[in-house]
């Protein structure tokens, strides 16, 4: 008895290191440049007013894990998406961050694995649609197309030349909308758009709504895909 109640705490405590490395570890910064009171997570944090860190934080150093950064509580409005690595500043959200978690691993479409996946059906689609995406501002809509789930705006205002897709884009080069992007309608899901090809860089997330302005992600989108 004394041996197997020795075996099984041994394999508790693997398991529960085994789960510590996996977790992700992310703090917050209340200034720029890692300065100022922080706050370390390892786990989800849906509202940051019981931390006392709500609209708050300036930097963060991800030090494991992929993490989603938004501006309200439960993880709703703007969002933005970091990756191991350090950023002294948060353009575009200083001071705006409400809810953080870890998006490493959920199974939604995060992940990076994901994306090489794609079969002879997908490039088929891919293929068949890329003359039918781009149209003028007012152009096609209602008119025969059913509502794509988002549209993308070569200028701010929802002006200018419009690109509407369904489903990911690797690079934004293969519709001549690559650094084009200034403004956006999310009609239908919620959409990772990232400032380099395959999802690298930079990346924000967007939910169903209308996104007049894209601060300083402005003509800087090469990739996008849908998480939800």
């Amino acid at each position: 008895m004394k041996k197997f109640l020795f075996r099984f705490l041994v394999a508790s405590a693997t398991a529960s290191t085994v789960l510590a490395a996996q977790a992700g570890e992310l703090t917050l910064f209340t200034h720029s440049n890692f300065n100022g009171p922080a706050l370390t997570l390892r786990g989800d944090a849906p509202d940051l007013v019981p931390a006392n860190f709500n609209d708050r934080a300036s930097s963060v150093v991800v030090r494991s894990g992929t993490w989603q950064l938004c501006e309200h509580a439960e993880f709703r409005g703007r969002c933005m998406v970091v990756e191991r690595g350090e950023y002294p500043v948060l353009a575009g959200f200083n001071d705006m961050i409400s809810s953080v978690r870890e998006i490493s691993g959920r199974g939604e479409g995060y992940g990076r694995d994901e994306r090489d996946g794609r079969n002879d059906r997908y490039e088929r689609h891919e293929r068949n649609e890329r003359g039918e995406r781009r149209w003028g501002r007012d152009e096609e809509r209602g008119h025969g197309h059913g509502r794509e789930a988002i549209e993308l705006f070569s200028q701010s205002g929802f002006s200018g030349a419009r690109l509407g897709l369904h489903n990911e884009v690797r690079t934004l080069v293969d519709y001549d909308f690559n650094d084009q992007a200034g403004s956006i309608i999310v009609n239908e899901g919620r959409w990772e758009l990232c400032e380099h090809a395959d999802f690298g860089g930079r990346c924000i997330v967007l939910e169903a709504g209308r996104y007049e302005f894209l601060d300083n992600m402005n003509n800087r989108i090469s990739s996008l895909r849908r998480i939800r």
